[in-house]
């Protein structure tokens, strides 16, 4: 049986999309609060760059289940 590799570790750290695409940037996955509530995104030392969830979650916990589970 081989070794997991790290992009499938649990504790990998994962980029966002959307952020690569558009900036150029490779910046990783986070929990982000904004009025409308929290999200998975990213931010880079300016601020907020990307949204990458779909939705936005009721609470910080909800959105850091989702960006562990790969929700």
């Amino acid at each position: 049986m081989s070794e997991p590799s790290a992009s499938s570790s649990a504790t990998a750290v994962r980029s966002g999309a959307l952020a690569l695409t558009w900036t150029g940037k490779r910046l990783p996955l986070q929990v982000l609060r904004s009025a409308a509530g929290h999200y998975i995104g990213t931010q880079d030392d300016e601020g907020p760059v990307s949204r990458e969830s779909v939705e936005y979650f009721p609470n910080h916990l909800a959105a850091q289940r989702a960006l562990d589970t790969h929700a």
